[in-house]
């Protein structure tokens, strides 16, 4: 009902987007007239009046009809008014489903070409780094053209170089990049380090794959946390020894694993232990769980593979290789010890958001894809996005053909193969759509025994994927491709011109970007004559029927379906496209596997006859139809959790930028120090008259946070107080109040002989940007051990979204109070020495603030009138450096949902990530060491 009412309003959009192409058909004649430098110089015409006051909606007829002259000029291609009208969609901020062979990618140049006017920057995002890559040099080429600077993000770039890239008027990257730039952009230690320019326009190509399939994994960077391979490997070893439905059961449709009593009393036999659930023991459950979800949930070479004895997750939705990607709760520890290959560190959140909050953050949001309507609601819903869908160029003409389901496995593919043999006899170019690397494999060396010539092209050889998909659609291409890998690169008849055209320039030494003017000087001759070839070529292709797709199994999502069909049939291209299931295929086992085994078994078919049955196609319709709605629960719920997050993440990001930007800090650090003393003082006054309160015990907490030189004897004997008894809690507030603000004159005389004028306020920024740090990492700790075991408010009949709320709030202000305390502790305490600064560094002080214990035994060690190290003044002014503030950090992992491998795990040292001191065998056991560490801090 909700996907119909969101396209109401669909015909009048289009209506509205047909008008505007129309206009910039009326605009043609005359920009075809101008020359070169005259099409160029409309660039600089067009920033001056919108710098005048002129809306970019205004301005969108004649930029859209420039940029459009210009793709011809330089591309040789001009868009449709089909493409137009999708670029008029991605302006208003909508989605634009425009089918494959469309031409997406050349769409995307208008709208990107106009909001870049506004001198905010555009950011186009892609699903991988070799899209990324390509997208930004041949399309940038026609933003060249036109004066405009275009940058790309990719995986292994500096901070320098994609500081540039941002700088850019339109800059191309991979969602993983883009949203790791901003996490570590907010744990940069100065705003030179940072690299990101805001969020204004953003255009997700594939925005299917990047806002639905891949939301369910947020974007996490991780450090190292200690812990036992020990448990791993033993697991490892017993969970081969339990039985399945005995000692526990699964739910493959939930994904969910349950041990039974017999399964925990022989666990406890084969540890030798008494109660597995005794608190002691309680951390060896989750690594009984995971063994148990490694050896069941877990399928080697379809989950993952195992190579150069390292466990690679492959990606579910494109069957590539994640490299670097690593399960999250030592998921991933289980698998390797399953494997028996090296079991690698467990991993600590420091930083994490989801797409779904990230892309949210954009001023405006918009997006590219050939199949979005089945998604519509969750868009709109999650991204306030509205989905166009984009009428094709020309009818499409493909014949989609029924399913055919046979009884067994074997049975199905024996059959697709002879299907194959038999198109490939005729010229008929064949891609065969996989779900897994295993079954593309199996595939490979049926096919290989009928000697029939073929690509596979999945997670084991995706750095050849973009050749073999444009080389896809030659007479008698046979290509085996795991789901939807290759995407971003058309499969057009005769084989892709502008694909074939870059290849051979490349050959011949020319590039885009290191040679561009040889290169846009050969590029029309050397199309030209690619083009020729491949016409020649087409004709014979369609004359054998066109490309045919064949697909070896239904995805759970209607979606990648679609996707798959949707490579045949481009720009009315003939056509066709099947699939072959059976009852093994995993989506028939999971949803009515066995009333369709019960259906063929009364029909006494043979294993190689196959059957066309409206029902089957109703079961499969609904099976998917259930698992996409159980997976948008998922990424909703994910979501509502990341939102408690998202909240404290603003304030704690909104707090770091205001310190880096250099504002001064003097009255804030005074303002904590007074909420710290007011905290002891009422702590130690709560209860009783002057005579009965524990002086002593606060003066020890005080001479840890701060060098004071009032003793609680002296005030109380004080002829200003009066007499013995009499002195109030607000008196002792004041005294001490005053006494810190002296201490902390004195503190900031001590660091302008060191430093400076100025050096206090630089100590401040430092300190206070460290500890906010330190303590965010912590409480990330914290709310994921919190969510953990969340879900089990809901025996108690409380709703554990609402419980995750309130106790995330309350922990989140218990965090606020404590880093002040840290702080002010910091700020008096730490030892300060001065740094003479390298010719190129700006003089500033270098702070990362270590664990507690550092301030701790500086602390004890400070004589009672806290005096605090000193060096001679170094000409010219030295930097600061805080001992024990300047550690290295660990090097740092990135967790992400990016379908290119290379984009996803990358090592830096320093940038003040501390790892901590952790060494407990468990989560449980380190979540109390930290506990325990912090309620000592607040002791003092």
């Amino acid at each position: 009902m909700l996907d119909k009412l969101l396209r109401l309003g669909e015909g009048r959009m289009v209506k509205r987007l047909k008008r505007v192409a129309d206009y910039v058909n009326t605009l043609s004649d005359d920009v075809e007239k101008l020359s070169d430098a005259e099409l160029r110089a409309k660039t600089d015409e067009f920033k001056k009046r919108y710098a005048g006051g002129e809306d970019l909606d205004d301005l969108m007829p004649e930029a859209f009809a420039v940029a459009r002259e210009a793709a011809w000029r330089v591309l040789d291609q001009r868009p449709y008014d089909v493409q137009v009208m999708g670029a008029a969609a991605l302006h208003f901020g909508n989605v634009a489903e425009m089918k494959t062979g469309e031409g997406k990618t050349l769409t995307c140049v208008l709208p990107a070409y106009l909001n870049a006017l506004s001198g905010r920057g555009v950011h186009v995002v892609t699903v991988n780094d070799y899209l990324a890559k390509r997208d930004s040099e041949w399309m940038g080429r026609v933003h060249r053209f036109l004066g405009l600077e275009v940058g790309v993000i990719l995986a292994q770039m500096t901070p320098d170089q994609r500081r540039a890239a941002y700088n850019a008027d339109i800059t191309y990257g991979t969602n993983n990049e883009f949203g790791f730039d901003y996490l570590r952009d907010n744990m940069a230690h100065s705003v030179e380090e940072m690299v990101q320019r805001g969020h204004a326009y953003a255009i997700v190509d594939e925005v299917d794959s990047i806002l639905i399939d891949e939301a369910r994994t947020p974007l996490i960077i991780s450090g190292p946390a200690d812990g036992s391979s020990h448990w791993y490997a033993e697991f490892a070893r017993i969970a081969p020894l339990m039985e399945k439905d005995k000692h526990y059961e699964v739910d493959l449709r939930k994904r969910t694993i349950g041990i039974t009593e017999l399964g925990v009393e022989f666990v406890e036999d084969q540890l030798g232990i008494d109660n597995l659930y005794e608190a002691a023991n309680s951390p060896l459950v989750s690594y009984l769980n995971n063994a148990i979800k490694a050896k069941e949930l877990f399928q080697r070479d379809k989950d993952y593979i195992v190579r150069n004895g390292e466990v690679l997750i492959v990606d579910e939705f494109t069957g590539r290789v994640l490299v670097g990607r690593r399960y999250n709760e030592g998921m991933h520890q289980a698998i390797e010890a399953k494997e028996g290959v090296e079991i690698k560190a467990e991993n600590q959140t420091l930083a994490t958001i989801t797409l779904q909050n990230y892309f949210r953050l954009y001023d405006k949001l918009a997006g590219m894809t050939g199949t979005a309507q089945t998604e519509a609601a969750e868009l709109h819903e999650i991204y306030k996005l509205g989905v166009v869908s984009i009428p094709t160029n020309k009818p499409m003409i493909r014949e989609d053909k029924p399913d055919l389901i046979y009884k067994t496995e074997e049975a199905k593919y024996l059959a697709v193969a002879d299907d194959v043999a038999e198109r490939y006899q005729k010229g008929q170019p064949v891609l065969i759509g996989t779900t897994s690397v295993e079954k593309s494999e199996y595939l490979s060396r049926l096919l290989t025994k009928r000697r029939i010539p073929h690509n596979v092209l999945n997670a084991k050889y995706h750095e050849q994927e973009a050749a073999i998909i444009a080389e896809a659609g030659r007479r008698g291409a046979v290509t085996v491709a795991t789901n939807m890998a290759g995407r971003g690169t058309d499969i057009v008849l005769g084989g892709n011109v502008d694909f074939l055209t870059d290849k051979r320039l490349r050959e011949q030494g020319l590039d885009p970007v290191e040679t561009p003017e040889e290169y846009e000087e050969a590029w029309h001759r050397v199309r030209a004559q690619v083009k020729a070839e491949a016409a020649k070529e087409a004709e014979e292709v369609i004359a054998a029927g066109g490309l045919y797709v064949l697909g070896t199994e239904r995805h759970e999502s209607r979606r990648i379906d679609n996707q798959l069909r949707g490579r045949s049939g481009r720009q009315g291209d003939p056509g066709e496209s099947r699939f072959y299931l059976s009852l093994a295929d995993e989506l028939m086992r999971r949803f009515n596997g066995a009333a369709l085994e019960s259906l063929l078994t009364r029909l006494n078919l043979p294993d190689d006859v196959p059957i066309e049955a409206k029902m089957v196609t109703r079961a499969i319709k609904s099976a998917q139809t259930q698992v996409e709605q159980q997976n948008f629960e998922i990424r909703k719920y994910v979501l509502k959790y990341d939102e408690v997050m998202n909240q404290q993440r603003k304030v704690i990001y909104a707090e770091r930028r205001r310190i880096l930007e250099g504002e001064n800090l003097k009255e804030q650090a005074h303002a904590m120090m007074v909420d710290v003393i007011t905290a002891y003082v009422n702590g130690a006054t709560a209860e009783g008259y002057a005579e009965d309160w524990d002086l002593e015990t606060l003066w020890t907490a005080l001479k840890q946070l701060y060098p004071v030189s009032i003793d609680h004897r002296d005030l109380i004997d004080s002829d200003a107080i009066g007499e013995p008894g009499e002195l109030t809690r607000e008196e002792l507030l004041d005294a001490l109040v005053k006494d810190a603000e002296r201490a902390y004159e004195e503190r900031e005389k001590q660091l302008e002989e060191i430093a400076g004028p100025g050096a206090m306020r630089q100590l401040e920024r430092n300190v206070l940007l460290n500890v906010i740090d330190r303590k965010w990492r912590e409480h990330l700790y914290e709310m994921d051990y919190l969510k953990e075991g969340i879900n089990l408010r809901a025996v108690a009949q409380r709703d554990p979204v609402v419980e995750y709320q309130r106790e995330g709030y309350d922990m989140f202000m218990g965090m606020l109070e404590a880093m002040k305390e840290e702080a002010v502790g910091f700020l008096f305490n730490v030892t300060v020495e001065a740094v003479p600064p390298t010719p190129a560094q700006q003089v500033a002080p270098v702070a990362a603030p270590s664990g507690l214990e550092e301030f701790a035994a500086q602390a004890a060690a400070k004589s009672q009138d806290g005096g605090v190290a000193t060096k001679e003044r170094v000409e010219p002014a030295p930097a600061l450096r805080a001992k024990g503030i300047d550690d290295q950090a660990p090097p740092l992992t990135y967790t992400g949902p990016s379908e290119d491998g290379s984009a996803q795990v990358q090592r830096q040292t320093g940038g003040g990530n501390g790892g901590g001191r952790h060494s407990a065998l468990s989560r449980r056991e380190r979540r109390e060491a930290a506990r325990k560490q912090a309620k000592a801090a607040r002791k003092g």
